[in-house]
This record gives structure tokens, C-alpha cells and sequence, in this order.
């Protein structure tokens, strides 16, 4: 075995938040390792050419950012650029124009909502709803990354308690029933409490409420963005902001032990070859899942919720007609919502809790390309190409175990067929076709995610999601990311109290936490 020099802290896992830690951390002077076991740095946030002689760069796993601080851009100089969408969402509905909702409300917007419902009224519910949401964004979002607050202290600093408390204690579903009627309108609202969380929005566990906060808060705005160049641009920033301030980035390092001690933890590793090596530190920021970190360190791995997303990535030789007759570049260019009215959302609910794939699989797409072409080769741009993701919802983990690639293949079949409901011709004749005449289309269940990422369960937040608040009196002042292991500070996204999504905010709590200690 191979022992290196000591370091002031090893990152277990080169994510956006372990990136995140390490240029923290070394533009604080320490010493930094960081150990990834893929070879390459960026975790889920990635960028890849998916298919063989296709030159486009697939967003492959997150896609957007939202919750990524600004004060994290500029701490760490990130040169990162986000593109702001023109639609926030379209909701395609059978037999009629369906449902525009542009980024800045004008006349399209209400005309759209009064030819859903037939009057005014549900769009001032909408506008009553996502003011108040607005407003709590604003007032939540800065104390984000900030010390965790005990919970009087927090709502102390809202103008909307109110609305805050209702999401913490009531279900997800009767919130947002208090001020939207439509069954479809209240889908579109629902859906920001279920991205990438198995969850009944009837229940008041909280659970839909948290992922919902969490989609709507994102830098006081709630607005999600593209990143321009891909996700990778975005944690490839991260890296570089890492390496400039002097950290180490060791990437086909497979961590396999962690030996915490009172002055510091022995880390081993191996390289690509197979070596072992180990290296002391004198603390580990761990970017790995909570269950990962338990089995590094050798006790029981606690429980993990399973990952509930189907993910298809696709190009496409062209953008599809709409039998709407909306502008397919229109549709495209914000969430496209397929199915996903309230009362589907329940019916998928209950049929996948029940152990089955859902019949009619609520899901969304999305079109970065129409949003940053840049992801596009010059050939490919020319000739018109375009990226679309699909993001489908309740399809846990657990339905594929017994059959994962049916199951996919199957899951795939039910989202094209219900996406052709909607299009003038059939989805797949717009694929645009790799090197060897194959469609370009790549899906990933749960399981997929799990097996490429080590992500238990392919839970894309590692887990259930926090409330972003101090649970107990002892968390108060602290920042949410202490393990059993005093050497050891969590950053991933369901190890810390407040992470979920691209933003950093794990890797910047676990930095602050060593930074500011006594």
C-alpha cells in the first residue's frame, strides 16, 4: 500500500458540492484532495456526447440550475454563464390550445389561462398564489447560506409565515387547492413537489411540501436556468475555481475506507490500476450519499429513500408539430407538462405505490437547446437538430428491480406513446439517428442512476430533503452537515440540511462549518 502526504481535508467525491467544498476550502490557504472515483469530476452535473457521431452535449443527469447562489458565483468566481428562459411552461391538453405560462406574464398568458378554464378567475388565483411564493422566496433564500436559524428566529424574518407554515404542516395538495381549481393548474403546481420524490401530495409528512420549497426558492427568484455550454460548464467552473486556489483533483480514485481518529482520518483509496494507497487528513468532507459514507466507515447503512424519475435523453432531427397548432418553439422552450393534471398525478401515485408502472405516466420535457445552442455542434445546428429531455415522475426504483430492462423499456413506450397524443407526427420519426442508424435516444431509470452514480437508489437528492431550518436547539448557529464522526462534515445533498438540486449549497455548508470552528 502506498501512504501519501498528509492533507488539511480529502473530499470524498468530485460533485458540484465536494467541487464546491474544495475551492472554499483552498482559497481559505488549506491543503485539498480530491478523490473521484469516475473519471471525470462533476458527479450527475455533467455534460457528454451520449451518441456515437452526434455532436451534441447532453446535459446527461441534472439539467437545470435554480438554487445555486449567487454569493456562490461570486465567492468563487465562477465563470459560469445561466440562460434565462422565455417560457416558464406549456402544458399540452387533448383537444384544446393548452396552457402557456410565459416567464414574464403579458396577454398571451392570460388568454391562454381564460381559454383552459373559461374566466379570470383561476389565473388570479395563480397570480395570489406565486405572489405570496414570490415573496417567501425572497425572504428564504438568503438565509440559505447563512448559519441555520432555529425556527421563531426564521419566521421572524418572512413576510409570509403564514404560507410557510401551511407548506411545513398541511398537505402539499390542500395549499395549493386554497387558491387553484382547475385540475390541470393545479397539476402544474403540484409537479415542483414530486421532481426526483416519490411522495403523496394528499399526506401531510411534509415530504412533497420540502421539494416543493426547494423548486420554488432558488435564488429568491424560484427561477430555473440553463446553463449555457451544459451542466458540465457548471461544475467544470467549479473545478477550475478548485485547481486555481491550489486543491488536488485525483479522478479513478475509488475511496474504500474512511478511519476517523480525535486529530484527523486516515482515507484509502485506490487509483485506476488497482493500487491501494491511503492519506492522512485532518478532516474528510464527504460528497458521497449518507449510506456511502456509513459503509466507508464501516456501521449500518442507514435507510435511503429510492429515486422515483424516469430520464430519457434524446436529439432530435427536428422539433415535432403540435396538434394544437402552437409554435413547437414556443412549447418546447420552457417545461413542456405532459399528464400531469392533478387527478393523473394521483392515479400514477397510487398505481406505482400499489407496485405497478403507472398507465399514464405524468411527465415534462425539456428543450435546452432552443434555450443555448451552443450544446450543438456547428453540423448539427445548421441542420436544425435540437436536445429534448424527458423527466417523468413516479416511477420509483422499486418497480424495476424485477425486470429493469423491460421495465424501462416498457416505461419509454408509455412516455413516447402519451407524447404522441400530442404531435402532428410520431416522436420517434423526429430522432435524429447516430453513427450506426440507431435513434438517439438514451433512457435511465432509478436503477440506471443508481449503477452509474452510486446514488442509493438513484435518488437524485440522496435522499429525502430537509426543511432548511434547525430541527433541535443544538443544530442553532450550526450549518446542518455534522456526522457521528467529529473529523467528518457531510456535504452531499441528503447528508446536510440544506441541498438538493445543483447548488452548492452542501459543499459551501461543510466548508463554512470547518472554517468557522473554534
Amino acid at each position: 500500500m502506498d501512504a501519501q502526504r498528509g492533507y488539511d481535508a480529502v473530499v470524498v467525491g468530485a460533485g458540484h458540492n465536494g467541487l464546491v467544498a474544495a475551492a472554499y476550502l483552498a482559497r481559505a490557504g488549506w491543503s485539498v484532495l480530491v478523490l473521484e472515483r469516475l473519471e471525470q469530476v462533476g458527479g450527475a452535473a455533467v455534460s457528454q456526447q451520449v451518441f456515437a457521431g452526434v455532436d451534441v452535449r447532453l446535459s446527461a443527469y441534472s439539467y437545470l440550475v435554480s438554487l445555486l447562489p449567487d454569493r456562490i458565483v461570486a465567492d468563487l468566481d465562477l465563470q459560469v454563464t445561466l440562460a434565462d428562459r422565455a417560457v416558464a411552461s406549456y402544458t399540452a391538453v387533448a383537444g384544446g390550445p393548452g396552457l402557456l405560462v410565459e416567464r414574464d406574464e403579458g396577454p398571451a398568458t392570460a388568454a391562454s389561462f381564460r381559454a383552459l378554464t373559461g374566466s379570470d378567475a383561476e389565473l388570479a388565483g395563480w397570480r395570489r398564489f406565486y405572489g405570496r411564493l414570490s415573496t417567501l422566496a425572497e425572504d428564504l433564500a438568503p438565509t440559505l447560506t447563512e448559519p441555520l436559524l432555529s425556527p421563531g428566529e426564521l419566521a421572524a424574518r418572512l413576510r409570509e409565515p403564514e404560507l410557510w407554515q401551511d407548506l411545513r404542516e398541511r398537505p402539499l395538495a390542500d395549499v395549493v387547492a386554497d387558491e387553484l381549481t382547475h385540475d390541470v393548474v393545479r397539476g402544474v403546481a403540484l409537479t415542483d413537489g414530486l421532481i426526483g420524490t416519490f411522495a403523496d401530495v394528499h399526506a401531510d409528512d411534509g415530504l412533497a411540501g420540502r421539494c416543493f420549497l426547494y423548486h420554488l426558492v432558488g435564488n429568491g427568484t424560484g427561477q430555473w436556468r440553463v446553463p449555457v455550454g451544459g451542466m458540465g460548464a457548471v461544475t467544470g467552473a467549479m473545478a477550475a475555481a478548485a485547481r486555481s486556489a491550489g486543491a488536488e483533483l485525483q479522478t479513478r480514485a475509488t475511496v474504500t475506507a474512511l478511519e476517523p481518529r480525535a486529530d484527523g482520518v486516515t482515507v484509502h483509496w485506490t487509483d485506476d490500476d488497482g493500487t491501494e494507497r491511503a492519506v492522512d487528513a485532518g478532516h474528510v468532507v464527504c460528497g458521497a450519499a449518507p449510506a456511502v459514507l456509513d459503509r466507508l466507515t464501516g456501521t449500518a447503512p442507514r435507510p435511503s429513500a429510492d429515486g422515483a424519475q424516469l430520464k430519457v435523453n434524446m436529439v432530435l432531427a427536428r422539433l415535432p408539430r403540435l396538434r394544437s397548432g402552437v409554435d413547437p418553439a414556443v412549447a418546447f422552450a420552457g417545461t413542456f407538462h405532459v399528464d400531469e393534471a392533478a387527478g393523473q398525478i394521483d392515479d400514477a401515485h397510487a398505481q406505482a405505490r400499489a407496485g405497478r408502472l403507472p398507465d399514464v405516466i405524468p411527465f415534462e420535457v425539456y428543450c435546452h437547446s432552443l434555450s443555448d445552442p451552443s450544446v450543438l455542434g456547428p453540423a448539427e445546428r445548421a441542420a436544425g437538430r435540437h436536445t429534448l429531455t424527458l423527466f417523468g415522475l413516479h416511477t420509483p426504483a422499486g418497480l424495476f428491480r424485477a425486470d429493469p430492462v423491460g421495465t424501462r423499456r416498457e416505461a419509454v413506450r408509455r412516455v413516447v406513446a402519451q407524447l404522441d397524443e400530442h404531435l402532428e407526427e410520431p416522436l420517434l420519426d423526429c430522432l435524429a439517428r447516430d453513427a450506426h442508424g440507431e435513434p438517439c435516444l438514451q433512457a435511465s431509470s432509478p436503477l440506471d442512476v443508481e449503477a452509474s452514480l452510486a446514488m442509493p437508489g438513484g435518488h437524485i437528492f440522496h435522499g429525502d430533503l430537509c426543511w432548511p431550518v434547525a430541527a433541535t436547539p443544538e443544530d442553532v448557529g450550526t450549518w446542518g452537515v455534522a456526522t457521528a464522526h467529529p473529523r467528518v462534515v457531510a456535504a452531499s445533498s441528503g447528508g446536510t440540511v440544506r441541498g438538493g438540486a445543483v447548488s452548492g449549497l452542501g459543499g459551501h455548508a461543510a466548508a463554512r462549518q470547518l472554517l468557522d470552528r473554534p
